[in-house]
C-alpha cells in the first residue's frame, strides 16, 4: 500500500529511516536551515519556500501560491510509490498535512474529497491544514470546491506540540 509520511521537521530523519522513505518535500520558510537525511538523495528531495499563512501581503512573509503547488503535484506523480513518501513542514499540523491531501488526491483522483479528508482526521487529530493551500490545490485538480469543503467539515485540529508524525494512505485501503 502506497502511503505519505507526515511529520514535523525535527523528527524528518527518524521517520525517514524508520519508514523507508526515498522521496521527501519539504514545506518550510525560506530562512529555516535544515539537513536532509542521508537516506533521501538530493534530486528526490524538492523544498518549497513557503511561510503558514494564508494569504499574501503579510510583509516579508511568502504565502503558499499556484507554482508551489504545481511543483507538488508535479513531484508526486515523479514518486514512484516503492517507498512512502515523507511530506514535512515545521510542526507537521498545517502546510505537510494539506500537501499530503493534495498529493494522495493527485495520484488517486477517483476518490470521495470527503472520505479522505476524514481519513486524514482520523490518522491525526492535530492536523489543520493550510487553508491556501487547500484552496490552490482544489482548483489545480478541478475539484470544483469539493476540497475545500471537505477539509473545511473536518474542522481544525486540536493543539498539537509539533510532535505527532501521521500516515496517510494514498486512497482506501477497503475501497482498494
Amino acid at each position: 500500500m502506497s502511503y505519505i509520511v507526515v511529520s514535523p521537521l525535527s523528527r524528518i530523519a527518524e521517520m525517514a529511516v524508520r519508514h523507508k522513505a526515498r522521496d521527501m518535500i519539504s514545506l518550510i520558510a525560506k530562512e529555516q536551515s535544515f539537513h536532509r537525511p542521508a537516506v533521501i538523495a538530493a534530486e528526490r528531495h524538492l523544498t518549497l519556500g513557503m511561510n503558514d499563512i494564508s494569504f499574501k501581503g503579510t510583509g516579508d512573509l511568502v504565502a503558499p501560491d499556484e507554482t508551489h503547488v504545481r511543483a507538488l503535484i508535479d513531484f508526486a506523480a515523479s514518486w514512484r510509490q516503492e517507498t512512502p513518501l515523507l511530506i514535512h513542514c515545521w510542526m507537521g499540523v498545517s502546510r505537510s498535512p494539506a500537501a499530503a491531501l493534495i498529493a494522495a488526491l493527485s495520484l488517486a483522483p477517483d476518490q470521495s474529497e470527503e472520505e479522505l479528508a476524514y481519513r486524514l482526521r482520523t490518522a491525526s487529530p492535530f492536523a489543520t491544514p493550510n487553508a491556501r493551500l487547500i484552496e490552490i490545490g482544489d482548483a489545480l485538480l478541478n475539484r470544483g470546491g469539493r476540497l475545500v469543503t471537505a477539509v473545511q467539515a473536518i474542522g481544525r485540529g486540536a493543539d498539537a506540540d509539533g510532535n505527532a508524525p501521521f500516515l496517510l494512505a494514498i486512497k482506501d485501503t477497503a475501497s482498494g
